[in-house]
């Protein structure tokens, strides 16, 4: 079994794969800022990361790889929302949804790449999520971010595959996290209208495709796209 490094692994997406992989038997290495981990991960390493800090980012790989050896597969989970209208959104807040989403994402992979190249093997797991492609009113900051981590990972999957070094994007549509509960019950029931299975997804359905994509059956895939969105996003 492999050492996984779960980046945001307190809470929603993160967790429910932090569970999924433990399940497994993968040595789990997860990481917090804020909120502190549940319970349910007494099981994990754990290290505190700023992952929009890259001195904050290094000394977390280190720490984590001194204690559990060299990251073997990386799931990199960062989904801050910061929502408003072009018109009323600033600088500062579509630079800081492109630090934490898109550019922790360069600085995590950047981070774990010398042991995964020594090794030569690895496993990239992005989290991205379908607004990237369907764009969302007064997220243009967020689907940026989340787009640029396709770009990213298919470059690093063309670069790194003859490494064995694999790089695949998961898109989420509408899941009961906390990012998506904050919205209101009204937002939440338009939402569920447009999805055609009729419900939102859970964080566990999100975690069922990371665990596959860290198993040996993911092997041969690379540069995937995978929606697990109900049907919200089909034909992009």
């Amino acid at each position: 079994m492999s050492h996984v490094l779960v980046t945001g692994a307190a809470t929603g997406i993160g967790l429910a794969s932090a569970l999924r992989l433990l399940q497994d038997g993968h040595q789990v290495t997860a990481t917090y800022h804020g909120t502190p981990l549940p319970p349910e991960l007494v099981d994990c390493a754990s290290v505190c990361v700023d992952i929009t800090d890259p001195a904050s980012i290094h000394s977390a790989i280190k720490e984590a790889e001194s204690v559990s050896g060299p990251v073997e597969v990386l799931v990199a989970n960062a989904g801050l929302t910061r929502d408003t209208l072009l018109a009323r959104m600033d600088d500062e807040r579509f630079e800081e949804m492109l630090s934490t989403n898109l550019t922790s994402a360069f600085r995590l992979t950047k981070a774990v790449l010398p042991s995964m190249m020594r090794a030569r093997r690895g496993r990239l797991i992005y989290i991205s999520s379908i607004v990237g492609f369907t764009g969302s009113p007064g997220q243009t900051n967020y689907a940026a971010s989340k787009a640029g981590l396709v770009g990213f990972a298919r470059s690093v999957a063309r670069e790194l595959g003859s490494r064995n070094i694999t790089a695949n994007v998961i898109l989420p549509g509408a899941i009961a996290t906390k990012l998506l509960t904050d919205a209101g019950e009204s937002r939440l029931e338009q939402i569920e209208s447009q999805v055609p299975l009729g419900r939102v997804g859970r964080p566990d359905e999100v975690g069922a495709v990371v665990q596959f994509l860290a198993s040996e059956g993911a092997s041969y895939i690379n540069g995937a796209l995978i929606a697990v969105d109900g049907g919200l996003g089909m034909g992009l």
